[in-house]
C-alpha cells in the first residue's frame, strides 16, 4: 500500500509499505478515507515534536471504512467509521477512573506509533465510531474539534459567562465553537490579524488583537479590569500561558489546552487571591466525539469555512513542506485518500 512516511525530520516521502496483517482478536482493518492534516504533523516534520521516534507515518484526524474485522469485533464490513487516535491500556488508573484520554500508557496514532497517511490502518474496534450519516470529510474533522469540545467540558463554566480563548488556529476556533455552543460569551485574543479577521469576519467571534496593544491591557479593557470568568489557552507558547493567569477574574478557571514542554511560573499570592481553578485538559473521550459529531449533524459546526485545503496521498509530501512554512489563509487540510 502507498504511505507518506517522515523518514527524518524535512524528509516526507510517499513510498510503498506492506498491507497491514490478519486483525488479532478485537482489533479491525479500515481503509482509510480522509486525514486532517494536524499542527502536531507540522511539528514532527520539523523535527519539532520531542520524545518522537523517526521514521513515522503521520496522521491522526482519520476516518475510513471497515474492511476486515478480528474475533470478537461487533462491526459490520463497510461500516464508515470515525477513528479515535487514543489507544489506551484498559488497566492503569486512569483507564479504571474512565479516562482513557490521559492513559499511563497511551499511544496515539501518529505519533507514538504509525498513524494513517497510509491506505489501510489496524485499529482497536473500541477505537471505532459509527458516523452515523456524516460524510468521511466530515467524519475526518471531529477529532480535531473534540479536542476543543473536552476543554470546554472540563472548564464547567455556566451559560452566560465571559470566555477568552487565546490563540486562533485550528485548536483555538474548535474551542471557541464548541464555547459558544455551550452557551458562553467568546472573544478570540491572537497575535495574527489575519486570523482574527477570519474568526470575526467568517465565524461571527469578538476578537482582540494583540499585535495592537499588550494582552493585559486588551482585557482589562474588554472586562472593565474584572478579567474573563473562563480563559482557554490554545497557544502552544510559555509565554501566552504564562501571561494568561492575569486575564482570569477572581473565582474563575483558567483551561491549559495546549501543552508546552516548559515549566509553567505562576504568582501564588494572585493565584489565590483569586481562588483560581486550573484545569488540564487532555485528548478527548468518547462522549466528546459523538457531542461533536451531533454537532456538524445539526449545522452547529462551519465546517465548510473551517476546511481552507485540501489535497491527496500522493501531493501531500510537498504540501506538507509548502504549509509548514507558508500558512497565509490556512485553517485545516485534508488528505483525500480513499
Amino acid at each position: 500500500m502507498k504511505a507518506v512516511v517522515c523518514r527524518s525530520p524535512g524528509e516526507l516521502v510517499l513510498e510503498d509499505r506492506p498491507v497491514p496483517s490478519q486483525p488479532p482478536p478485537g482489533w479491525a482493518l479500515v481503509a482509510v478515507s480522509h486525514v486532517g492534516i494536524c499542527g502536531t504533523d507540522y511539528h514532527i516534520f520539523e523535527g519539532k515534536h520531542p520524545f518522537l521516534a523517526y521514521p513515522r507515518i503521520m496522521g491522526h484526524e482519520v476516518s475510513g471504512t471497515v474492511i476486515e474485522t478480528g474475533e470478537g469485533v461487533d462491526l459490520a464490513l463497510g461500516e464508515p467509521v470515525i477513528i479515535n487516535p487514543y489507544l489506551s491500556c484498559g488497566k492503569c488508573i486512569a483507564c479504571r477512573h474512565g479516562k482513557p484520554n490521559c492513559c499511563v500508557r497511551i499511544e496515539v496514532l501518529g505519533v507514538h506509533r504509525d498513524g494513517a497517511m497510509c491506505e489501510q490502518i489496524l485499529v482497536p474496534a473500541e477505537n471505532l465510531y459509527p458516523t452515523n450519516g456524516l460524510s468521511p470529510a466530515d467524519a475526518a474533522a471531529v477529532e480535531f474539534l473534540a479536542i476543543g469540545a473536552h476543554a470546554v467540558r472540563r472548564a464547567r463554566a455556566e451559560p452566560g459567562a465571559r470566555a477568552l480563548v487565546i490563540g486562533a488556529g485550528p485548536i483555538g476556533l474548535g474551542t471557541a465553537i464548541f464555547a459558544r455552543i455551550a452557551g458562553l460569551d467568546v472573544t478570540l485574543l491572537d497575535m495574527s490579524t489575519e486570523r482574527l479577521d477570519f474568526a470575526e469576519g467568517e465565524l461571527g467571534f469578538q476578537t482582540l488583537d494583540g499585535s495592537r496593544g499588550t494582552a493585559a491591557d486588551l482585557v482589562k479593557d474588554a472586562t472593565d479590569g474584572e478579567g474573563f470568568d473562563v480563559v482557554f489557552d490554545a497557544t502552544g507558547n510559555t509565554r501566552s500561558v504564562q501571561s494568561a493567569f492575569a486575564h482570569v477574574a477572581h473565582g474563575g478557571t483558567l483551561v491549559l489546552v495546549s501543552v508546552v514542554k516548559d515549566d509553567i511560573v505562576f504568582s501564588d499570592p494572585e493565584f489565590h487571591k483569586r481562588e483560581m481553578t486550573l484545569v488540564g485538559s487532555r485528548n478527548a473521550l468518547r462522549a466528546d466525539f459523538d457531542h461533536v459529531a451531533a454537532s456538524i449533524r445539526n449545522g452547529a459546526v462551519p465546517l465548510a469555512k473551517l476546511v481552507t485545503h485540501r489535497t491527496t496521498l500522493a501531493d501531500t509530501p510537498g504540501d506538507v513542506a509548502h504549509w509548514a512554512h507558508e500558512k497565509s489563509g490556512l485553517i485545516k487540510a485534508v488528505i483525500e485518500i480513499g
